[in-house]
């Protein structure tokens, strides 16, 4: 009887073994090749999509500039803009604001448009929308903007009622697959413009927060303009630059860009261009004017984040015998406590160097204002931070007028009546807990 002869059939079992091992290792080896092709395509793609949005910042140096108010044309044209004349300025408090604006609103006979950030269902809201409704159905063209996120609690019943009245209404980039690149960038401007010819800027919301007099912490402290003038087209170009974007729709005619003669004795200039490539206009004109105060340098705002160099122009300003100071809500009164820490980080060297800070007590301060000298101010809806300055579409106004600068000055001085000033040596002594959420938080300054 022949026996088995398992060495064949081992030899069988080898071979396939040994036919295997080759397409195993061209699989890893192909494997590893489309690893290697893939990491490296990632990393250009992010190298790509990084340089197509760096820019150098600004160095802030420049020596013996003379005047500021010589210095409206270069201040103007550096942040891609002219200085307009001929234009009236009224400086509305709190709910006032709304007040005059629903008035405006009444007497408009042509067209509304309205651009906001934040906007949350309640009384406000709905009697903008019925002020909406009314003159869309006096004839009038009614144009609605409002940021996809900071609108997400206005409600659908009142995005309904815009669409079913008549009023064109859209959402700035809605969370969706084609605005994936740019869901980052947000319109934070808050704008009217009306008829063409009378146009409302500031940081007003569209929250019942915003009403009242900022008696409590139920009703926020803010301080916006109501501009009439030649300036009034810069604004209405502000507001179509993000409509255009959004819906495509182009609007022409004397009814939303009408001649305007001169209304009063104000210079005003618009910072709000963000162009590729380079510094935004708004980060600019914040920091340019640093350089510039030689007497007086007052800042109000709600989030006050400036980066390195912002900090060394503060500094050097206070160095040099401006009496430099910045105001900001208290982080027991702010609606981002986690935006007051992280600005606590750099406290200490901003007192260190001079500036004076005074934290407001009582509620939300929400105004974005400064003062040069007394003789130029800026007021919009810019906060102090990178995330205005760097990324979202923010506008600024600035304004020459002894008067105006004044009443900024006077709103400032009231306001430190419930602030509380800090001083450096207690405010080096804050405990270790503070110190840590301090620093952790700043890691996140650019996003806050």
């Amino acid at each position: 009887m022949t026996e088995p002869r398992p060495a064949r059939r081992g030899g069988r079992a080898e071979s396939q073994e040994s036919d295997a091992a080759p397409d195993d290792k061209r699989r890893m080896i192909l494997q590893t090749v489309l690893n290697v092709v893939l990491g490296m395509s990632t990393v250009l793609l992010a190298l790509i999509l990084w340089s197509i949005k760096r820019h150098r910042d600004p160095i802030l140096k420049i020596e013996n500039p003379g005047p500021l108010t010589g210095l409206l044309p270069s201040l103007a044209g550096l942040t891609h803009g002219r200085v307009i004349a001929g234009n009236s300025v009224e400086v509305l408090e709190n709910g006032a604001f709304f007040d005059a604006m629903f008035e405006d609103m009444r007497r408009a006979r042509s067209s509304v448009h309205f651009e906001t950030f934040l906007w949350k269902d309640g009384v406000l809201g709905q009697r903008l929308v019925d002020a909406l409704l009314e003159r869309r159905r006096a004839g009038l063209e009614v144009r609605v903007l409002v940021d996809a996120d900071g609108g997400k609690e206005m409600g659908e019943q009142a995005q309904r009622r815009l669409r079913e009245g008549g009023c064109k209404f859209a959402l700035y980039h809605r969370k969706q697959l084609r605005d994936i690149g740019k869901i980052n960038r947000r319109d934070h401007r808050k704008l009217l413009i009306l008829d063409g010819r009378i146009g409302y800027a500031g940081g007003h919301c569209i929250v019942d927060l915003w009403l009242g007099d900022a008696r409590n912490d139920k009703e926020v402290r803010d301080v916006g303009v109501r501009v009439q003038g030649p300036v009034v087209h810069d604004l209405q170009s502000a507001f179509s630059e993000n409509w255009v974007d959004e819906t495509g729709e182009l609007f022409v005619g004397n009814h939303v860009f009408p001649d305007l003669e001169p209304a009063g004795k104000v210079g005003v200039h618009v910072a709000r261009i963000k162009p590729e490539g380079s510094p935004p206009s708004v980060k600019v004109l914040h920091h340019l004017v640093l350089c510039l105060a030689r007497k007086r340098l007052w800042i109000q705002n709600p989030y006050f984040l400036p980066d390195n160099d912002a900090i060394e122009a503060l500094v050097q300003a206070a160095g040099r015998g401006v009496d430099v100071r910045v105001m900001v809500p208290s982080a027991e009164a702010s609606d981002f406590p986690s935006v007051q820490h992280a600005a606590h980080r750099n406290f200490e060297t901003l007192l260190a160097g001079g500036v004076r800070i005074f934290e407001y007590q009582k509620t939300l301060l929400h105004q974005k204002m400064m003062t040069i000298d007394g003789v130029w101010s800026a007021i919009g809806s810019a906060n102090f931070d990178d995330r205005s300055f760097e990324i979202n579409d923010e506008i600024t106004l600035g304004l020459l007028d002894p008067g105006l600068a004044g009443q900024f000055e006077a709103i400032f001085q009231r306001d430190a009546a419930v602030c509380v000033e800090l001083e450096h040596a207690s405010w080096r002594k804050r405990g270790l807990w503070h110190r840590v959420k301090d620093n952790a938080l700043y890691l996140f300054n650019e996003q806050l």
